[in-house]
C-alpha cells in the first residue's frame, strides 16, 4: 500500500442492533469515511450519536450489520483468515474512554501492557518486559511503576497505561474512543500533546472520538460530524470550523462558549432538532464542495445552504449526477 493509499476505508457501514421482534436500534447507518496514513480523524457529535460504536465495530467488539471495512488493504468487515486476525489485533488497538474498566484490577501494569504481546507470541519473556519498561517510559511513567495495580494510580496515570498497552503492538492505527473525557482539562492537554508526539515519532493514523469540540481542533486534521448514526458532513479542520453547511454542524459549533464573557453573554446559539428540521438522513446524497469537504444532504436542498457562489453549487451538482449514474451501472 502507498503512502498516499488510506489506511483504513469505511464504506456504508451500518451497525443495527435487536430491539424486539421486528424493531432494531440503527446505531450507525450507512456511514463511510477514510483515514490516510499519520493523520488524525476526528469523529464528533452528541451523545449517542454513534461514535464508540462506529469505534467497536471497526475493530471487530461488534460484527457489523453491514458494509465494508478495508484495513491495511484487508478486508476485515467479515470472516476474517488468521493472518488478517492477527494483522488486526496488532496494527489497530484501542484506547478506550474509562482506564479504570478497561486495565485488569488483578493484573501488575507490566503484565497488562505486554499481555498483548504474549498471546501474539511476540518475543521472550524478557525481551516483551524490556520493551514494555520502555513503552511506560514514553508515555511519562517511571518504570518503578511496572509491579503497581492499576488502583494505585490516578486517572491520568491509568490512561496512560492505556496508551502504552496500545503502542506496545506498534500499530498503525490507534482509536482513542473519548479518552480523554473522564481527566481534568489539565491532565486532557497532557494526554492529547502526548498523542501528537507519538504520532510525529512513529506516523501512526489516529480515530480520535470525542465530543469537545475545541480539542478536536486541536489534535485533527480532518473531522467528521456525526448524528442519529448518519455521517452529515466531513472536511479539513478549517473547513469545517470556518465554513460549516450542515445546519447541525452549525448548531454543534454554536455551542462552543466564547472566550470573551460580554460577547457570549448576547450570543444566542443555533438550534437543531431533527424531527421539526425537515430532513431526511436516509435521503442524503454525498454532495462535494471541494476535494475533502462533503456534506451529506437531500439534492433539493443543497443549494439553500451553500454560499451564493455558483462554482460551489455546480461542482456539487456534477458530483451527484455522478454517483446517481454509478448507482445505475
Amino acid at each position: 500500500m502507498s503512502e498516499t493509499s488510506p489506511i483504513l476505508v469505511v464504506d456504508n457501514l451500518k451497525q443495527h442492533f435487536p430491539a424486539g421482534r421486528n424493531y432494531s436500534v440503527k446505531a450507525v447507518d450507512g456511514v463511510s469515511f477514510q483515514i490516510y496514513p499519520g493523520e488524525t480523524y476526528g469523529l464528533v457529535g452528541e451523545s449517542g450519536s454513534g461514535k464508540s460504536t462506529i469505534g467497536r465495530s471497526l475493530i471487530r467488539l461488534y460484527d457489523p450489520t453491514s458494509g465494508k471495512i478495508h484495513f491495511n488493504g484487508e478486508d476485515i468487515s467479515g470472516k476474517m483468515s488468521t493472518v488478517t486476525q492477527n494483522m488486526l489485533r496488532t496494527k489497530m488497538q484501542m484506547i478506550f474512554q474509562d482506564p479504570m474498566a478497561s486495565l485488569n484490577p488483578r493484573k501488575k501494569i507490566i503484565d497488562i501492557i505486554t499481555q498483548g504481546l504474549e498471546i501474539q507470541g511476540i518475543g521472550t519473556a524478557a525481551e516483551r518486559e524490556q520493551r514494555g519498561l520502555e513503552i511506560l517510559e514514553r508515555v511519562g511513567l517511571s518504570r518503578e511503576f511496572a509491579n503497581r495495580y492499576p488502583h494505585q494510580f490516578s486517572g491520568g496515570q491509568r490512561q496512560r497505561v492505556g496508551i502504552a498497552r496500545a503502542l506496545v503492538m506498534n500499530p498503525q492505527l490507534i482509536i482513542s474512543d473519548e479518552s480523554i473525557s473522564a481527566l481534568d482539562v489539565s491532565i486532557q492537554a497532557q494526554i492529547v500533546n502526548l498523542l501528537k508526539d507519538i504520532q510525529k515519532e512513529t506516523n501512526v493514523s489516529i480515530l480520535f472520538i470525542a465530543h469537545d469540540l475545541s480539542m478536536v481542533k486541536y489534535i485533527s486534521n480532518r473531522i467528521g460530524v456525526l448524528h442519529l448514526g448518519h455521517l452529515l458532513e466531513t472536511g479539513t479542520t478549517e473547513e469545517i470550523f470556518n465554513n460549516p453547511i450542515h445546519p447541525y454542524t452549525k448548531s454543534l459549533l454554536s455551542a462552543i462558549p466564547l472566550a470573551n464573557p460580554i460577547l457570549e453573554k448576547g450570543r444566542v446559539a443555533d438550534y437543531y432538532d431533527y424531527a421539526t428540521s425537515g430532513f431526511d438522513y436516509t435521503k442524503g446524497v454525498e454532495h462535494h464542495l471541494t476535494e475533502t469537504h462533503k456534506v451529506w444532504m437531500e439534492p433539493e436542498k443543497i443549494a439553500d445552504f451553500l454560499p451564493h457562489d455558483n462554482n460551489l453549487l455546480n461542482q456539487s451538482n456534477s458530483h451527484e449526477r455522478s454517483a446517481v449514474s454509478q448507482s445505475k451501472k
